[in-house]
């Protein structure tokens, strides 16, 4: 049987699948990001230099981050910003210095696990290496290669135990093979030379594992898209593919998507860094509002942080709430918790459905089981450091932080839909 998809779902589909095809790092999908901006007319700023307007389309890069704005035709003294923050990193591996090791005639290579991921859904997988290479003189230059890692796992007729009782030591377990018989193989050697630099140049890099394995539309009636780095890059092109398109009544529309949410968010591309409010005091200056109005401007302002959450898994259903455990493809999702690990509030909440009901799509709420411990998102980091209404989003999915995700492809069109409204003033 084909996979039925309709036509209109198709093409945005296709689009993320593109999108997540060129984005294997937080580096690679703010290239994106600025490609997809820069042919919607927008305008790049740099950071070091002084910005001589604000107003209209413009956007500026930090590392793997990206914040973007949309000014009004009109801008009152009445201004605020509505902001949706998103994060372009996913729980990986990240290639140590001094990586490659030989071990028993094989080459290997020594990376730290970069986040909280289900480590055994990289386990015979094909792997390849993307990240940034510094050359001495700071240049930086994007790599990428293609499946040339593979991280694999011990035969059952060695070890009854595994089939059951799963235990990866992350030192011993973890360390990928990269080929046999080449004891002087270089795992930067090939990096420099897929990049196109002398390895005597290469000064420092960040690169991690990727998957290789292209993302696909999966189901009897195409209902489902698997795919690697769905949290958060489900939020990352839902948040452009309506931003480029937007033009706000009254605020400005600004989209932040942030680096490290993964590792915590506390650097200077992540959401506990100065990054958004370096760009909205700037923002500010450059529309005359300074002091006293710029924390006016604040105090009329919203986030959407917009962060993929749970769908319930019906072989485990008693991990989750009895009433509120969303479905995939019902709706995106409205986090909520008491004890603030979402920053959803009553007038969040209010406004998050307001901005749905403008759309014309469903949504759905997620509390946690009292029983299991409860995630976060940027939410409750940039409502403690802005101060301003902060409602937590998301859509639904199945595996997360697994090498291999499942989102519901009627979700991905819904929550564009609703983060459009709610840019356009819903």
């Amino acid at each position: 049987m084909v996979a039925m998809v309709d036509t209109a779902t198709s093409d945005h589909i296709r689009d993320i699948i593109s999108f997540v095809e060129a984005s294997p790092t937080s580096y690679h999908a703010a290239a994106e990001l600025a490609r997809r901006l820069d042919g919607a007319g927008f305008q790049k700023l740099e950071e070091t230099e002084s910005w001589s307007s604000v107003e209209g389309r413009c956007y500026v890069v930090r590392d793997g981050a990206v914040i973007a704005w949309v000014t009004p035709e009109k801008v009152t003294d009445k201004v605020g910003v509505r902001i949706v923050g998103s994060h372009t990193d996913s729980p990986s591996f990240k290639l140590k210095p001094n990586a490659t090791v030989t071990n028993q005639g094989w080459q290997q290579v020594g990376m730290e696990v970069y986040g909280g991921g289900l480590l055994n859904s990289w386990l015979d997988r094909d792997l390849g290496l993307s990240g940034r290479l510094v050359t001495k003189d700071g240049q930086v230059r994007l790599v990428r290669t293609g499946p040339i890692l593979r991280i694999s796992q011990l035969a059952p007729h060695l070890d009854s135990t595994v089939s059951d009782d799963l235990t990866l030591d992350r030192q011993r377990h973890l360390m990928p093979i990269l080929s046999v018989g080449r004891p002087d193989l270089d795992v930067e050697d090939l990096l420099c030379e897929e990049a196109g630099i002398k390895r005597s140049d290469l000064a420092f890099h960040d690169v991690f594992a990727h998957l290789t394995q292209s993302p696909a539309v999966i189901g009897p009636y195409g209902e489902f898209l698997a795919s690697q780095r769905m949290d958060n890059l489900s939020s990352v092109h839902s948040s452009v593919a309506a931003f480029v398109d937007v033009t706000p009544a009254y605020d400005v529309a600004l989209m932040a998507c942030f680096d490290h949410e993964e590792v915590g968010s506390s650097t200077r591309s992540g959401a506990c860094g100065p990054f958004l409010e370096d760009v909205l005091v700037r923002i500010a200056d450059g529309l005359g509002m300074t002091g006293a109005a710029y924390r006016a401007m604040i105090a009329r302002s919203s986030c959407v942080s917009s962060d993929a959450g749970h769908g319930v898994h019906p072989n485990y259903v008693e991990k989750f709430d009895p009433a509120n455990h969303p479905l995939l493809n019902e709706g995106p999702l409205l986090k909520i918790n008491a004890n603030q690990r979402y920053a959803t509030d009553g007038v969040g909440g209010a406004l998050w459905k307001r901005a749905c009901a403008t759309a014309g799509v469903p949504t759905q709420e997620f509390v946690s089981n009292n029983s299991v411990p409860c995630g976060s998102t940027i939410g409750p980091l940039t409502a403690t450091r802005l101060g301003m209404l902060t409602v937590d989003v998301g859509v639904p999915l199945m595996s997360m932080h697994s090498t291999r995700e499942l989102a519901g492809v009627k979700d991905l069109e819904y929550i564009t839909a609703a983060l459009a409204a709610y840019w356009q003033g819903a």
